[in-house]
């Protein structure tokens, strides 16, 4: 990929993304009905090479959106259902004795796909959770000594009920910071539900649904993302906002390093979806809560006064100064 002199992506390359994630949002909107600002939010994710948690209540679509995404790329897809008996050897794959070859042979699990579902997530103990924090951060997973790379573009798109429901285990701190963003899909106007009452009751959308792009124009695209200029500015707007989380008293646990990254990575991505080859402040700000809010952990007076951890990121947004000349 060429570059100018200031290492910001040239127009071909912001071209290239503007055209896939039009296709992108074409498809996923064929089955994800009236929730357009959910959509890009994904298409940012999958852009900006990151991971994707999806929690709502049962029922709004969550399994349909992740589906819709992994149906409209040609790459490797792998859906894993997490239940109490998940064991974490199904996720990261084993090691099996071969009789006649007399060696041991490794046996990928479902972890080795370009595009992993994994539905209700939090439906699994902690120690099958755990099997996915080595491929998530590392992309890559060891088993027995051996280290085995996964190939890229490689996305988790994991859904979650809210923890208060029967039958599910709250995320670990450590898993939640591995997901860049996470997402609602929340309930559907009148409208969009008519709407679908109307295209979806005889057969699903996502038997017609076909790939409009592949796994190595993905890579493409998340290599033109990582090109658009961030001014010293803007990553000191997103080190400011991430350090005023871990000072305020609202919050028991503010936001990691890793949260700043993910931060910076996204803003990146949606300025690359809008076609500019620098970020801009609203493009920090209008990201914030999706990758900040469920990395952080209330404090009691938070939490007895029934504040979301989202609503103390819209608080941090006010407190921070915005800045200014961010080209």
């Amino acid at each position: 990929m060429t570059t100018d002199t200031t290492g910001v992506g040239t127009t071909g390359d912001l071209e290239l993304v503007r055209k896939v994630a039009d296709r992108l949002f074409a498809a996923i909107t064929r089955v994800i009905e009236g929730k357009p600002d959910v959509v890009r939010t994904t298409i940012t994710v999958l852009f900006a090479g990151g991971h994707l948690l999806i929690e709502d209540v049962p029922g709004v679509g969550k399994t349909m959106l992740a589906k819709a995404l992994a149906r409209s790329i040609d790459a490797s897809v792998r859906r894993v259902q997490f239940t109490p008996d998940l064991l974490p050897s199904d996720i990261t794959g084993v090691s099996i004795f071969n009789q006649d070859a007399r060696r041991f042979e490794f046996r990928p699990g479902a972890i080795f796909a370009n595009v992993v579902v994994g539905d209700e997530i939090n439906r699994a103990s902690p120690k099958t959770q755990s099997a996915l924090l080595e491929s998530m951060e590392e992309r890559q997973v060891t088993v027995d000594g051996t280290t085995y790379p996964l190939q890229a573009p490689f996305i988790v798109m994991a859904t979650q009920n809210p923890i208060e429901m029967e039958g599910t285990y709250p995320l670990p701190e450590a898993q939640r910071d591995r997901f860049m963003a996470r997402i609602s899909i929340g309930y559907p106007s009148s409208r969009a539900e008519l709407t679908l009452l109307d295209n979806h009751s005889a057969r699903s959308p996502l038997d017609t649904l076909t790939a409009v792009t592949d796994a190595a124009t993905i890579n493409s695209v998340v290599e033109a993302v990582t090109q658009v200029h961030a001014s010293v500015a803007v990553r000191q707007y997103i080190v400011d906002l991430v350090t005023r989380s871990r000072s305020t008293t609202a919050l028991r646990l503010g936001a990691s390093p890793r949260a700043g990254l993910h931060l910076l990575r996204a803003a990146r991505a949606q300025a690359a979806l809008d076609g500019r080859d620098h970020v801009i402040p609203d493009d920090v700000q209008s990201l914030a809560v999706a990758v900040l809010a469920h990395r952080l952990m209330p404090s009691s007076e938070t939490q007895l006064a029934r504040r979301t951890t989202a609503e103390v990121v819209t608080d941090l947004l006010r407190q921070v100064p915005v800045p200014s000349g961010t080209r």
